[in-house]
């Protein structure tokens, strides 16, 4: 399944290499890959479990029915099919009109996963997406009413603008899959993933998300506008007679369910990562904690999250095996929102991007 928009890069939109077969001879005898466990004294090296094919084509036949109804954001698909594998939760940051509310919508239905949204305003309530306690007249009794975050996916849009109590009304939903209510934790479905969408923090009447709670994003994704070709097919498909409210029009099928996603995470929890390579992704993190032009670097919980997106990108690349290029093709994607620019940097219009590149390319590689 080719290109996550994790990238090495990190550009906006980019999108990382498809899976590329192992190249045969690349190491001389009696070496191994980087990233692969090396062998025991006097034995064979261990054999990475091989990821299978046909789980990998069906997550990767889910791009070709978004591709039906969302033109060109296919790096975004593939950042979101990463999060399912992870169970991790995703923002999504792009300005009004980049199709954000619609990929959602025909992820879901390729999937065929169930799917709600909450248009977070300014005068939306906790209860109102947790759900509430609510008093039966009949049975003199309260019982309680489930909110639309009792769901597959659900689609958080424009989250920054809720005020931060609102907004920490999913933290528990986000770290722990369920909702308390009256003392009483109720489990959430699974799959469950949060998808917040945002418009840029510097549009008018947005807060900005806490910390606490951007941490708990596994990947923020950008959607970028579309290139002049790709928003010639968009005005095409709606002239033809696209309506984006029929998916069943646009011809979009569900080609795989939480069956399939289970059986590949538990493949993806068989992906197999050297010590090298985890001191790796340790070393970029802490890197970034003492770059000068950050006041916030990354934390333990965003370098664990950096491990499960780079073993989610190798199996999906058909390896049984992270490398260090994994570590690096998603470190933009799930680290970007884990920092924070000094005042001073971003007056000198340095950008987190920016400092991510210049991260990975001061940390020596291992070989």
């Amino acid at each position: 399944m080719a290109g996550a928009e994790p990238s090495g890069t990190g550009g906006a939109g980019t999108q990382a290499p498809g899976p590329e077969p192992h190249p045969a001879g690349a190491h001389a005898p009696g070496t191994h890959a980087p990233g692969t466990p090396a062998a025991p004294t006097g034995g064979p090296a261990p054999t990475p479990p091989s990821p299978s094919a046909e789980l990998r084509a069906t997550l990767g036949a889910v791009r070709a029915e978004v591709a039906k109804a969302v033109v060109g954001q296919d790096a975004a698909v593939t950042g979101l099919v990463i999060a399912l594998l992870c169970r991790g939760h995703v923002l999504l940051e792009g300005v009004p009109g980049v199709a954000k509310t619609l990929l959602v919508r025909s992820l879901s239905a390729a999937l065929d996963l169930d799917t709600k949204r909450v248009q977070f305003t300014p005068d939306l309530m906790p209860g109102d997406v947790t759900g509430s306690l609510v008093y039966d007249a009949r049975s003199a009794e309260f019982s309680f009413r489930e909110g639309p975050v009792f769901t597959n996916l659900l689609l958080a849009d424009e989250i920054n603008r809720t005020p931060p109590k609102t907004q920490a009304s999913l933290l528990e939903a986000m770290e722990e899959r369920q909702v308390s209510v009256d003392g009483v934790p109720r489990p959430l479905p699974d799959p469950f993933l949060v998808i917040a969408t945002q418009n840029p923090v510097e549009y008018e009447g947005t807060y900005a998300l806490p910390e606490a709670q951007l941490d708990r994003f596994l990947l923020k994704l950008v959607l970028p506008l579309p290139e002049r070709e790709q928003e010639v097919e968009v005005l095409a498909r709606h002239a033809a007679g696209f309506d984006p409210r029929d998916l069943r029009g646009a011809g979009i099928r569900p080609v795989a369910g939480p069956q399939v996603l289970a059986r590949a995470r538990a493949e993806v929890a068989r992906v197999q990562v050297a010590r090298e390579v985890l001191g790796y992704a340790v070393d970029v993190c802490r890197a970034t904690r003492q770059s000068p032009s950050l006041s916030l670097g990354v934390s333990p919980r965003g370098a664990t999250a950096l491990l499960a997106t780079a073993r989610a990108w190798a199996w999906l690349s058909g390896r049984g095996y992270v490398t260090p290029d994994d570590v690096k093709a998603l470190a933009h994607p799930t680290l970007r929102h884990r920092v924070q620019l000094r005042a001073e940097a971003e007056l000198e219009g340095v950008t987190t991007e920016s400092v991510l590149d210049t991260v990975l390319a001061a940390v020596p590689v291992p070989r």
